[in-house]
């Protein structure tokens, strides 16, 4: 079975709220699969990074458009959710 890709729409919320969105997303994903967050706090680019770091998930890329910012992820193999 491929790898998927999903969009996380994290729009207008505010800290903690963007990675506690992102980390129940990750819980139903496969190792391998690929989620991109986007969001409007600039705060998320820290705190997603630092929660993948502490969770055993990867960081592909961030990406910065106008006042959103894009953060995209590679689930774990095997990591918590």
């Amino acid at each position: 079975m491929s790898a998927r890709h999903e969009t996380l729409d994290c729009q207008r919320l505010l800290c903690p709220m963007p990675v506690i969105r992102v980390q129940d997303r990750v819980a139903a994903l496969a190792g391998g699969d690929t989620l991109t967050a986007v969001c409007t706090d600039p705060g998320a680019l820290q705190d997603i990074p630092a929660w993948c770091r502490i969770n055993g998930h990867e960081v592909v890329s961030t990406e910065t458009r106008d006042s959103e910012y894009l953060i995209t992820l590679r689930v774990g193999e095997g990591a918590p959710g």
